[in-house]
């Protein structure tokens, strides 16, 4: 391994007590057996604590391979001292073997595990003047038990290190999901207001000033119908102020409020033939369904769109709305005899200019899975189409819904 596997405070200090304990259990026992080399194994023990101890007081040891491995061997040099004054110094090898399998290189810590048991059992046997089974395998196997905690731990760790990762990247990756959906949602959501006002606000306000246009060209030889315009862009203000406040109270249509789509198309019929030189009749076929409120919503805006246009572009003297229900699905057409245009040859929407409207209402329909159809040329007037498909879309009908009638 090129890096030290980090361990706990808990098991740092357990094997620093372990060391300590066991080299003093070394000089105790030297001492109440009254070995007659007890002062040597007390000093050499003392020796041993007092060289352990520098390692952990040191950080270049836990930081350089190098260090870690003069350290020990000035560590080993010590215990080989005491192994060698008593043959309780082979209980320090298990603690040895510990602190060589996690300082040094994965095969040199095998390999110096494997010499220091080999020291262990030559110099037992030593001391017991034999060679037995018990010799060999009480320090074998206490090198391979210490061999496989490590990497044991080892291994638990560079798991524990490989899910932490993947739990750092799913973090990462669901925030940057996160931040993408919302970014998503703000597009979206700038995009249908941007609709909404296109065909309430911004139509409403050209229709205010195609009236005091009117108005103007009316004085001062016609007072009686420069008023009349005026009145009918006073109107059209008050209908647009209740739709900007709508926006900033609600989402909901002021004129979807209280009727069904029929009445409200029936109303923006009426009210486009009042306040413009238009007559906008209203039709209704088919037998009326519930409608879901984004589909009632999508339709009137169209139709409100549809009608501006008219109005501002067209020049036409008669214009038709029709709303039809067609078992699963439900349309909306708005025919004039007006100028006509290429619809090939729409321009990009400008801000200036105008020029949203089918984009917008193309979008509309495509949100709610429909279709939107334009057919005109020059000089032969324009009539536009738009479906909407009802069957399968889950509703929560208002009142209004149940008569879906003018």
């Amino acid at each position: 391994m090129n890096e030290l596997t980090p361990t706990t405070r808990a098991l740092a200090w357990c094997l620093h007590l372990l060391v300590v304990g066991l080299a003093g259990l070394a000089a105790v026992r030297s001492v109440t057996d009254h070995a007659p080399d007890a002062p040597a194994v007390v000093a050499v023990a003392a020796g041993l604590v007092v060289v352990y101890a520098v390692g952990p007081l040191l950080p270049v040891i836990r930081r350089s391979r190098r260090a870690a491995a003069c350290w020990l061997a000035g560590v080993g040099a010590v215990w080989l001292g005491l192994l060698a004054l008593t043959a309780d110094g082979v209980w320090v090898a298990f603690p040895l073997y510990f602190l060589l399998l996690h300082l040094l290189p994965r095969r040199s810590g095998l390999f110096a595990v494997a010499a220091t048991a080999l020291a262990a059992i030559t110099a037992f046997a030593a001391h017991q003047e034999i060679l037995t089974v018990a010799v060999v395998v009480g320090p074998a196997l206490g090198a391979a038990v210490a061999v496989a905690v490590v990497r044991g731990y080892q291994a638990l760790y560079r798991e524990s290190e490989r899910r932490r990762r993947l739990i750092e990247e799913l973090t990462a990756t669901r925030a940057d999901l996160a931040a993408a959906q919302h970014a998503a949602g703000v597009l979206e959501e700038r995009e249908r207001l941007a609709r909404e006002i296109h065909d309430t606000l911004a139509q409403g306000l050209s229709s205010i000033q195609l009236l005091l246009r009117a108005a103007e060209r009316a004085l001062p030889g016609r007072p009686e119908a420069a008023a009349g315009h005026v009145g009918r862009a006073r109107q059209a203000a008050v209908d647009n102020l209740a739709e900007a406040r709508r926006f900033v109270a609600a989402l909901a249509p002021p004129a979807l409020e209280g009727t069904s789509l029929a009445g409200a198309l029936e109303r923006l019929c009426a009210s486009t033939s009042a306040q413009h030189p238009l007559a906008v009749r209203f039709h209704v076929t088919g037998q009326p369904v519930p409608l879901p409120a984004p589909h009632r919503t999508a339709l009137l805006r169209i139709a409100q769109s549809a009608l501006s246009n008219t109005v501002r572009h067209a020049a036409a003297r008669h214009a038709e709305v029709t709303l039809s229900y067609l078992g699963d699905r439900v349309a909306v057409d708005v025919v004039d005899d007006g100028a006509g245009f290429d619809p090939e040859r729409t321009g990009t929407p400008n801000p200036g200019t105008g020029g949203f409207g089918l984009p917008a209402m193309r979008a509309r329909v495509r949100a709610l899975g429909g279709t939107l159809i334009v057919e005109s040329a020059p000089g032969r007037g324009t009539a536009l189409a738009a479906q909407l498909p009802v069957s399968g879309v889950p509703s929560v009908p208002s009142p209004s819904d149940d008569e879906e009638r003018p």
